[in-house]
Protein backbone atom coordinates (compact mmCIF):
# COMPACT_ATOMS: atom_id res chain seq x y z
CA UNK A 1 0.00 0.00 0.00
CA UNK A 2 2.96 2.28 0.72
CA UNK A 3 4.35 1.78 -2.78
CA UNK A 4 1.31 2.41 -4.34
CA UNK A 5 0.40 5.63 -2.88
CA UNK A 6 4.08 6.52 -3.32
CA UNK A 7 3.76 6.09 -7.04
CA UNK A 8 0.14 8.05 -6.61
CA UNK A 9 1.96 10.81 -5.34
CA UNK A 10 5.10 11.04 -7.23
CA UNK A 11 3.66 10.14 -10.91
CA UNK A 12 6.26 7.67 -11.69
CA UNK A 13 7.49 4.26 -10.43
CA UNK A 14 11.11 5.42 -10.56
CA UNK A 15 10.68 8.35 -8.37
CA UNK A 16 8.88 6.21 -5.69
CA UNK A 17 11.14 3.52 -6.08
CA UNK A 18 13.77 6.07 -4.94
CA UNK A 19 11.74 7.42 -2.01
CA UNK A 20 12.20 3.63 -1.21
CA UNK A 21 15.55 2.99 -2.07
CA UNK A 22 14.60 -0.39 -4.17
CA UNK A 23 15.09 -1.25 -7.87
CA UNK A 24 11.99 0.07 -10.14
CA UNK A 25 11.27 -3.81 -10.52
CA UNK A 26 11.16 -4.53 -7.53
CA UNK A 27 8.60 -2.21 -6.76
CA UNK A 28 6.33 -2.15 -10.12
CA UNK A 29 6.06 -6.12 -9.21
CA UNK A 30 4.96 -5.45 -5.32
CA UNK A 31 2.20 -3.10 -6.95
CA UNK A 32 1.15 -5.59 -9.89
CA UNK A 33 0.50 -8.49 -7.36
CA UNK A 34 -1.30 -5.72 -5.09
CA UNK A 35 -3.58 -5.47 -8.04
CA UNK A 36 -4.04 -9.32 -8.64
CA UNK A 37 -4.58 -9.91 -4.91
CA UNK A 38 -7.67 -7.17 -5.40
CA UNK A 39 -9.40 -8.19 -8.61
CA UNK A 40 -8.71 -4.86 -10.09
CA UNK A 41 -5.85 -2.25 -12.27
CA UNK A 42 -5.28 0.76 -9.87
CA UNK A 43 -2.92 2.31 -12.40
CA UNK A 44 -3.02 3.22 -15.55
CA UNK A 45 0.52 3.11 -17.13
CA UNK A 46 2.20 4.70 -19.97
CA UNK A 47 5.75 5.43 -20.79
CA UNK A 48 5.23 8.88 -19.72
CA UNK A 49 2.92 9.05 -17.02
CA UNK A 50 1.40 6.63 -14.40
CA UNK A 51 -2.21 7.48 -12.94
CA UNK A 52 -5.23 6.73 -11.44
CA UNK A 53 -8.03 4.49 -12.46
CA UNK A 54 -11.40 4.87 -11.15
CA UNK A 55 -11.46 2.31 -8.63
CA UNK A 56 -7.52 3.27 -8.10
CA UNK A 57 -8.91 6.55 -6.81
CA UNK A 58 -11.33 4.99 -4.33
CA UNK A 59 -9.08 2.91 -2.87
CA UNK A 60 -6.31 5.77 -2.98
CA UNK A 61 -8.56 7.41 -0.84
CA UNK A 62 -9.49 4.57 1.67
CA UNK A 63 -5.74 3.59 2.17
CA UNK A 64 -4.55 6.84 3.41
CA UNK A 65 -6.42 6.35 6.67
CA UNK A 66 -4.91 3.42 7.11
CA UNK A 67 -1.16 4.43 6.75
CA UNK A 68 -2.12 7.47 8.41
CA UNK A 69 -3.32 4.84 11.91
CA UNK A 70 -0.42 2.72 10.99
CA UNK A 71 2.21 6.25 11.02
CA UNK A 72 1.01 6.86 14.29
CA UNK A 73 1.02 3.63 15.99
CA UNK A 74 4.39 2.84 14.72
CA UNK A 75 5.25 6.63 16.37
CA UNK A 76 3.80 5.64 19.59
CA UNK A 77 5.97 2.83 19.78
CA UNK A 78 8.90 4.75 19.31
CA UNK A 79 7.62 7.11 20.90
CA UNK A 80 6.75 5.81 24.38
CA UNK A 81 8.82 7.40 27.45
CA UNK A 82 11.09 9.30 24.95
CA UNK A 83 11.65 12.91 25.06
CA UNK A 84 8.76 15.12 23.58
CA UNK A 85 9.64 16.24 20.04
CA UNK A 86 8.59 16.49 16.94
CA UNK A 87 5.79 18.47 15.06
CA UNK A 88 2.51 18.90 16.71
CA UNK A 89 -0.55 19.75 15.02
CA UNK A 90 -2.87 22.02 16.92
CA UNK A 91 -6.25 23.27 15.82
CA UNK A 92 -8.02 25.85 17.83
CA UNK A 93 -11.37 28.03 17.08
CA UNK A 94 -10.08 31.95 15.99
CA UNK A 95 -10.95 34.01 18.89
CA UNK A 96 -9.45 31.56 21.75
CA UNK A 97 -6.45 31.01 20.11
CA UNK A 98 -5.55 35.03 19.82
CA UNK A 99 -6.49 35.68 23.20
CA UNK A 100 -5.67 32.47 25.20
CA UNK A 101 -4.02 29.85 23.35
CA UNK A 102 -0.40 31.83 21.84
CA UNK A 103 0.56 33.20 24.68
CA UNK A 104 0.70 29.49 26.18
CA UNK A 105 2.42 28.11 23.37
CA UNK A 106 5.16 30.67 23.39
CA UNK A 107 5.60 29.20 27.05
CA UNK A 108 5.41 25.56 26.09
CA UNK A 109 7.95 26.25 23.13
CA UNK A 110 10.03 27.12 26.20
CA UNK A 111 9.65 24.06 27.77
CA UNK A 112 10.13 21.90 24.79
CA UNK A 113 12.09 23.09 22.41
CA UNK A 114 12.04 19.97 20.04
CA UNK A 115 8.93 20.06 19.51
CA UNK A 116 7.59 22.16 16.43
CA UNK A 117 4.40 23.68 16.80
CA UNK A 118 1.86 23.50 13.45
CA UNK A 119 -0.96 25.81 14.32
CA UNK A 120 -4.17 26.52 12.58
CA UNK A 121 -7.07 28.38 13.32
CA UNK A 122 -10.88 27.95 12.21
CA UNK A 123 -14.36 28.24 13.48
CA UNK A 124 -15.66 25.77 11.25
CA UNK A 125 -17.17 22.35 13.00
CA UNK A 126 -15.10 19.43 11.94
CA UNK A 127 -13.80 16.12 13.45
CA UNK A 128 -10.71 15.59 14.69
CA UNK A 129 -9.58 13.02 12.38
CA UNK A 130 -10.38 14.52 8.70
CA UNK A 131 -8.41 17.44 10.52
CA UNK A 132 -5.59 15.39 10.51
CA UNK A 133 -4.60 17.14 14.31
CA UNK A 134 -2.82 15.97 17.08
CA UNK A 135 -5.05 18.37 19.52
CA UNK A 136 -8.37 20.06 18.97
CA UNK A 137 -9.72 23.27 20.77
CA UNK A 138 -13.62 23.58 20.11
CA UNK A 139 -16.17 25.94 21.42
CA UNK A 140 -19.73 24.39 22.62
CA UNK A 141 -20.94 21.33 23.71
CA UNK A 142 -19.41 18.31 24.02
CA UNK A 143 -18.95 15.83 20.52
CA UNK A 144 -19.98 12.91 19.97
CA UNK A 145 -17.13 11.67 18.21
CA UNK A 146 -14.66 9.26 19.20
CA UNK A 147 -11.94 11.05 21.18
CA UNK A 148 -11.74 12.42 24.80
CA UNK A 149 -12.71 15.74 25.47
CA UNK A 150 -11.73 17.93 28.47
CA UNK A 151 -13.75 20.53 29.90
CA UNK A 152 -11.34 23.70 29.87
CA UNK A 153 -14.10 26.78 30.73
CA UNK A 154 -17.33 27.85 30.36
CA UNK A 155 -18.25 29.05 27.13
CA UNK A 156 -21.48 30.79 27.87
CA UNK A 157 -22.13 34.02 25.77
CA UNK A 158 -22.72 37.57 28.26
CA UNK A 159 -24.53 40.58 26.56
CA UNK A 160 -22.59 43.90 27.10
CA UNK A 161 -23.06 47.51 26.09
CA UNK A 162 -20.19 50.51 25.90
CA UNK A 163 -21.58 53.02 28.86
CA UNK A 164 -22.08 55.58 26.01
CA UNK A 165 -24.43 53.63 24.30
CA UNK A 166 -26.34 52.89 27.54
CA UNK A 167 -26.07 56.80 28.46
CA UNK A 168 -27.46 57.40 25.06
CA UNK A 169 -30.34 54.37 25.27
CA UNK A 170 -30.60 52.89 28.50
CA UNK A 171 -30.18 49.91 30.05
CA UNK A 172 -33.46 47.62 28.91
CA UNK A 173 -35.63 46.49 32.07
CA UNK A 174 -35.98 43.28 31.06
CA UNK A 175 -34.54 40.79 28.04
CA UNK A 176 -37.59 41.34 26.20
CA UNK A 177 -36.81 45.03 25.78
CA UNK A 178 -33.62 43.82 23.69
CA UNK A 179 -35.66 43.63 20.49
CA UNK A 180 -35.64 47.43 20.53
CA UNK A 181 -31.95 47.46 20.99
CA UNK A 182 -29.08 47.71 18.01
CA UNK A 183 -27.10 44.21 17.73
CA UNK A 184 -23.58 43.44 17.02
CA UNK A 185 -23.95 39.97 16.16
CA UNK A 186 -21.08 37.25 15.78
CA UNK A 187 -21.20 35.34 13.21
CA UNK A 188 -20.79 31.36 13.65
CA UNK A 189 -20.60 28.80 11.04
CA UNK A 190 -24.25 28.18 11.32
CA UNK A 191 -24.75 31.64 10.78
CA UNK A 192 -25.22 35.12 13.19
CA UNK A 193 -25.96 34.10 16.93
CA UNK A 194 -29.22 35.09 17.92
CA UNK A 195 -30.13 36.19 21.49
CA UNK A 196 -32.55 33.63 22.88
CA UNK A 197 -34.18 33.90 26.32
CA UNK A 198 -35.56 31.08 28.68
CA UNK A 199 -38.83 32.67 30.48
CA UNK A 200 -40.67 30.10 32.10
CA UNK A 201 -39.56 26.91 29.86
CA UNK A 202 -40.00 28.80 26.98
CA UNK A 203 -37.47 30.21 24.73
CA UNK A 204 -37.85 33.65 23.09
CA UNK A 205 -36.04 35.16 20.59
CA UNK A 206 -35.05 38.64 21.57
CA UNK A 207 -32.76 39.79 18.96
CA UNK A 208 -32.70 43.32 18.15
CA UNK A 209 -32.55 45.24 14.90
CA UNK A 210 -28.81 43.81 13.37
CA UNK A 211 -26.10 47.01 12.67
CA UNK A 212 -23.06 44.72 11.98
CA UNK A 213 -22.60 41.26 11.47
CA UNK A 214 -19.01 39.33 11.45
CA UNK A 215 -16.82 36.13 12.82
CA UNK A 216 -14.43 39.02 13.47
CA UNK A 217 -14.47 39.72 17.49
CA UNK A 218 -12.34 41.90 17.98
CA UNK A 219 -13.96 44.31 15.41
CA UNK A 220 -17.58 44.11 16.87
CA UNK A 221 -16.05 44.42 20.31
CA UNK A 222 -14.44 47.22 18.63
CA UNK A 223 -18.05 48.58 17.77
CA UNK A 224 -19.62 48.17 21.25
CA UNK A 225 -16.32 50.49 22.87
CA UNK A 226 -17.61 52.69 20.17
CA UNK A 227 -21.25 52.86 21.42
CA UNK A 228 -22.83 51.12 18.13
CA UNK A 229 -24.68 48.63 19.75
CA UNK A 230 -25.27 45.85 22.12
CA UNK A 231 -23.18 42.73 21.69
CA UNK A 232 -23.27 39.07 23.21
CA UNK A 233 -19.48 37.11 23.22
CA UNK A 234 -18.09 34.93 25.63
CA UNK A 235 -16.51 35.81 29.45
CA UNK A 236 -13.33 35.15 28.23
CA UNK A 237 -13.20 37.13 24.95
CA UNK A 238 -14.69 40.21 26.41
CA UNK A 239 -12.45 39.85 30.23
CA UNK A 240 -10.02 43.12 29.26
CA UNK A 241 -12.84 45.23 27.68
CA UNK A 242 -15.15 44.14 31.09
CA UNK A 243 -11.55 44.72 33.30
CA UNK A 244 -10.97 48.28 31.89
CA UNK A 245 -14.76 49.49 32.12
CA UNK A 246 -15.07 50.01 28.21
CA UNK A 247 -17.75 47.73 28.55
CA UNK A 248 -20.57 46.84 31.21
CA UNK A 249 -22.12 43.53 31.28
CA UNK A 250 -25.84 43.85 31.42
CA UNK A 251 -27.86 41.46 33.74
CA UNK A 252 -31.44 40.20 33.28
CA UNK A 253 -33.72 38.46 35.92
CA UNK A 254 -33.77 35.51 32.43
CA UNK A 255 -30.36 34.88 31.30
CA UNK A 256 -29.59 35.17 27.41
CA UNK A 257 -28.02 32.37 25.46
CA UNK A 258 -27.21 31.93 21.99
CA UNK A 259 -28.43 28.17 21.63
CA UNK A 260 -31.38 25.98 23.48
CA UNK A 261 -28.58 22.94 24.10
CA UNK A 262 -26.89 23.76 27.85
CA UNK A 263 -23.39 23.25 28.94
CA UNK A 264 -21.98 25.48 26.26
CA UNK A 265 -17.88 25.46 27.13
CA UNK A 266 -14.30 25.40 25.23
CA UNK A 267 -13.41 21.47 25.50
CA UNK A 268 -9.95 20.01 24.33
CA UNK A 269 -10.17 17.17 22.27
CA UNK A 270 -7.74 14.55 21.25
CA UNK A 271 -7.58 10.89 20.27
CA UNK A 272 -7.17 8.40 23.19
CA UNK A 273 -4.21 6.24 21.82
CA UNK A 274 -1.91 9.64 20.80
CA UNK A 275 -1.58 10.24 24.58
CA UNK A 276 1.21 7.90 24.52
CA UNK A 277 3.46 9.99 22.67
CA UNK A 278 5.02 12.06 24.35
CA UNK A 279 4.58 15.52 22.63
CA UNK A 280 0.86 15.00 23.05
CA UNK A 281 1.04 14.37 26.30
CA UNK A 282 3.11 17.36 27.33
CA UNK A 283 0.68 19.27 25.41
CA UNK A 284 -2.57 18.20 26.95
CA UNK A 285 -1.28 18.25 30.19
CA UNK A 286 0.42 21.61 29.71
CA UNK A 287 -2.84 23.09 28.20
CA UNK A 288 -5.25 21.52 30.69
CA UNK A 289 -3.23 22.88 33.77
CA UNK A 290 -2.99 26.05 32.78
CA UNK A 291 -6.18 26.46 31.06
CA UNK A 292 -8.78 24.25 32.74
CA UNK A 293 -11.02 26.35 35.35
CA UNK A 294 -11.14 24.20 38.28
Amino acid sequence: MRYFSKVVETGSFTKAASAFNVPPSSLSRRVADLEKSLGATLLKRSTRIVKLTEVGQIYYNDVQQILNQLAQSHETVRSYQTTPMGRLRISSMVGFGDKILLPLLDEFSTLYPQIVLDVSFSDELSTLGRDDVDIAIRGGYAPNERVLAIRLMDNGFIPVASPSYIEKHGIPNNAMELTQHNGLYFKAPTGPTPWLCNMNGQWHDVSGPAVAISNNGPWLAKKACNGEGILMSTRWALASYLESGKLVELKFEHELAITQHSDMAVYLLYQKQRYLVPKVKAAVDFLVERIKVK
